[in-house]
């Protein structure tokens, strides 16, 4: 893929004058549209070393209104992002609807940068590329632009840029011995990238590759590629209908049978039956809960069911043995103004434990496909497309070495309403 671009490319300083003239008007007017549209917009700058991303962000912002964006420079991981899966720094920093997030520097690092300095195995590689790809495509099924761009100079143009820094004692700090190393291990380090490049170019979110030899000719190609991506989505969207909110179910699939029907509901225990076991139990789990921290072990719990169910006393005698420091409850209701502009699942990867926690869920992600579903606040095609999306994110958590495990408290309907009328 690399070794066919023109890394020659270069534009006069009269040409750029005139382009930019021409962008910079352009480009805070679809900043705008896009806002007035509730469009999400996420910005990825990748690229080699000293290939100008900064610079180049530094371009493509000047024009924009402040108050519409915000730019995150991805380093390596904090102590505390260790503790969660990989994705889930990245999750937090998902744009609302109607904002801009751009990114120096991304989840990429997983697939390129980690694996250059060994630090992910082949499973956790492959892994990676199909969490990265199940990802992207949530974005964008639930609305978010993806605009990706590869920066992209030749070994000696890195190499004369980095000595160019290191001559600075002003600049030399912004060259690592890690850019050096992969300066002069170039080709392995482009063939990791090619890689990326060519698993992750999806139709959904492509990558627009960057000759940044030229720092003028790349500015241009990136502020025309804003423009021109930002202006097709708004094009599409002027002219598609909105959806139609439909609770019924769409595609006609389901079980033969309930599966809730064939649960046992006579099953009991006596009080003393009770009593001695819950004791037991709870002094087992205080013992495993200590267990799950040292070996940073994360936990979620997750609790669905029937109103009046049992949930909440289910969670409180859970908690009981629990180490306060250790866990945390969320009760899940219905998402704020903050929360309904960004992916459902947003709310959720915040809350999400690191290593050595347990987060219990009284209600959970499966509101998106039983009460969002019923009381039509999501279509057809959102809460069908939930289930994989459910799965996906499950998945990556367990990937990471959380251990999942998902309750649902029957009762039938008569057990349901004597428990109301106690209530009452």
């Amino acid at each position: 893929m690399l070794e066919n671009i023109d890394l020659n490319k270069t534009m006069s300083k009269e040409e750029y004058d005139q382009q930019m003239n021409r962008l910079t008007e352009q480009i805070g007017s679809v900043q705008r549209a896009c806002i007035e549209a509730n469009i999400p917009i996420l910005i990825v700058v990748e690229g080699l070393g000293a290939s100008g991303k900064g610079t180049l962000i530094n371009r493509l912002i000047q024009p924009l209104d402040p108050r519409g964006f915000h730019v995150y420079a991805v380093k390596g991981e904090t102590e505390e992002e260790k503790r969660h899966p990989f994705l889930w720094r990245f999750w937090t920093k998902t744009p609302a609807k109607g904002r801009m997030v751009i990114l120096d520097r991304s989840w990429y690092r997983r697939v390129t940068l980690d694996r250059f300095e060994g630090r992910i195995s082949d499973k956790e590689l492959r892994q990676s590329f199909d969490e990265i790809s199940n990802f992207e495509n949530q974005l964008v099924d639930d609305g978010t632009v993806i605009i990706k761009f590869f920066t992209y100079i030749s070994k000696k143009e890195q190499k004369q840029r980095m000595d160019g820094l290191l001559a600075n004692k002003e600049t030399a700090w912004r060259v690592t011995a890690g850019d050096l190393k992969r300066n002069s291990e170039y080709e392995k380090y482009l063939h990791y990238n090619e890689e990326m490049l060519f698993h992750t170019d999806f139709s959904f979110a492509p990558w627009t590759i960057v000759e940044a030899t030229d720092k003028r000719f790349a500015t241009v190609k990136i502020l025309s590629t804003v423009v021109n991506r930002l202006s097709e989505e708004l094009k599409i969207r002027s002219s598609r209908r909105q959806p139609v909110i439909d609770s019924r179910l769409g595609s006609g699939r389901g079980l033969s049978s309930s599966i809730l029907g064939t649960v046992d509901l006579s099953v009991s225990l006596s009080r003393e039956q009770y009593h001695r076991k819950k004791k037991e139990l709870q002094k087992r789990l205080g013992l495993l809960h200590s267990e799950l921290y040292r070996r940073r072990i994360p936990v979620v719990l997750a609790f669905e069911g029937w109103d009046a169910g049992g949930k909440g006393g289910a969670i409180k005698r859970l908690t009981q043995a629990l180490d306060p420091r250790g866990y945390a409850v969320h009760p899940t209701s219905a998402p704020n103004d903050l929360e309904k502009s960004h992916h459902y699942l947003w709310r959720f990867w915040n809350q999400m434990p690191k290593s050595g926690h347990i987060a219990i869920f009284d209600r959970t992600w499966y509101g998106r496909v039983m009460v969002e579903r019923i009381e039509g606040f999501c279509s057809v095609n959102e809460w069908e497309r939930a289930y994989k999306e459910i799965n996906d994110m499950e998945k990556h958590i367990a990937n990471f070495g959380t251990v999942v495990l998902k309750f649902w408290m029957q009762i039938d309907r008569d057990e349901q309403k004597r428990r109301f009328q106690m209530r009452q």
